[in-house]
């Protein structure tokens, strides 16, 4: 008699840890957003704008280290006056070189503002068909396995990133 209740003692355990087990999915939101043409068309763009922007930057940077060059070069024939004159000019133009930077390529610059304005929509749409799967699936998690989180090791089957570009609709 002792065997048969600690036999469904035992099973009734593994059947509360196995409704209790957690269901989880990994996906890479890198992959999903490479095989999206729009997200790949919008960092094409950002890359172009920042690289020009970079350039107007890089031209500024060289026309300040020439005055640098011409001061170094003249100090010694200039007047108190005149020092003084050039030293507050190399000042401004140099507060000019990095405020543009700033305004560019700083938190919450012309960069920053360009990305959220072309990639935000895209990543939202992944995040919804993302939650879509999550709840249809009854995931209690999901971990994405391209930044930040590291995974050591995922079994293959359980990354659906795949699945994700399909709720989209995106061919890959």
């Amino acid at each position: 008699m002792k065997k048969v209740i600690v036999l469904i003692v035992t099973v009734g355990c593994l059947s509360m840890m196995a409704s209790a087990q957690e269901r989880y999915a990994i996906i890479d939101t890198k992959y999903i957003l490479s095989k999206i043409p729009e997200y790949k068309e919008s960092d094409k763009k950002l890359q172009v704008l920042g690289e020009q922007w970079q350039k107007e930057i890089d031209d500024k940077q060289a026309a300040l280290d020439r005055m640098y060059k011409n001061y170094d070069a003249e100090q010694f024939m200039l007047t108190d006056d005149l020092k003084k004159k050039r030293e507050d000019e190399l000042f401004v133009k140099e507060k000019e070189v990095r405020d543009l930077q700033k305004k560019r390529f700083g938190f919450e610059g012309d960069l920053f503002k360009e990305r959220q304005k072309m990639v935000k929509p895209i990543q939202d749409r992944v995040y919804n068909a993302i939650q879509k799967i999550a709840i249809a699936k009854v995931y209690d998690f999901i971990l994405d396995k391209s930044e930040g989180i590291t995974v050591i090791f995922a079994d293959p089957k359980l990354d659906k990133s795949d699945e994700v570009l399909r709720e989209m609709g995106i061919k890959y």
